[in-house]
């Protein structure tokens, strides 16, 4: 490899490291859709969903609120 040529990241499952969610408002956006959806499994009962759907929540409030980097070279 060149020395001006960076290495490429490596993807993930649930990559939402990308420049879409550079706004605030759409990373609040799919965050507030995700509480709704946990709720409403919840309170039809569907607990395993509910929890299916919380994880994956919390799982992206860290990577569009803690880890989210907007400068990162992708």
């Amino acid at each position: 490899m060149e020395e001006d040529q960076k290495p490429r990241r490596r993807r993930r499952l649930i990559d939402v490291q990308v420049p879409f969610f550079i706004p605030m408002w759409r990373r609040i956006v799919t965050m507030a859709v995700l509480v709704i959806w946990t709720g409403i499994e919840f309170w039809r009962g569907s607990y395993w969903w509910g929890a299916l759907a919380g994880g994956i929540g919390i799982y992206v409030a860290h990577q569009l609120f803690i880890a989210f980097d907007p400068r990162d070279d992708q």
